[in-house]
């Protein structure tokens, strides 16, 4: 169940009405840019109480695919670590990095962390499975999936299948749309 807070800075700052066409080419009547929530400090903080309250408490690491997870995981880590809790933070990039330091990893991860693999918004779910991808060949177990607003409502059946357990802090019914719309 969505908090007030967050869904109302969602509905403020990040939902769009209109036509749109989307990624994936389907058109919409709604668009949801996310990160005009988790990019101001009321959002993230709004989304940092609703995330802090379900992760497993064995969570070591929070990251994801950059740019969508940046802002959530890092945000999520700085505020935990406000309140006692230690969270690193972790990028993979989307291609491996040729010079400096190497491959598709950027942060604080580690081999054996407990990880939470987070995107801003999903609407099919692959940046998430993407991610969780290089996290398990990395070493680390990836524990849960969690995005802050699913539009799509197959990102759950997906991660299911490659055995992760997802959970959506908003929801396009949440925000007052369907999947389909």
């Amino acid at each position: 169940m969505v908090s007030d807070a967050l869904r109302t800075h969602l509905l403020r700052h990040s939902v769009r009405e209109g036509e749109f066409t989307l990624k994936s080419g389907r058109t919409s009547r709604w668009f949801v840019d996310s990160k005009q929530t988790v990019c101001r400090p009321d959002g993230i903080l709004a989304v940092a109480d609703a995330a802090l309250a379900i992760l497993p408490d064995e969570t070591t690491a929070i990251g994801g695919l950059t740019m969508g997870a940046d802002p959530v995981a890092y945000g999520i880590a700085a505020v935990a670590a406000t309140r006692g809790r230690d969270l690193r933070s972790f990028s993979i990039r989307k291609e491996a990095k040729g010079h400096g330091v190497t491959g598709r990893l950027a942060g604080a991860l580690l081999a054996g962390d407990k990880v939470v693999i987070t995107e801003d918004t999903v609407t099919r779910g692959s940046s998430l499975l993407d991610a969780a991808e290089v996290v398990r060949a990395l070493g680390a177990e990836v524990i849960l999936a969690l995005a802050v607003v699913d539009r799509g409502g197959t990102c759950e059946a997906m991660a299911a299948d490659v055995g992760i357990p997802f959970v959506a802090l908003a929801t396009a019914m949440d925000l007052g749309f369907d999947y389909g719309d």
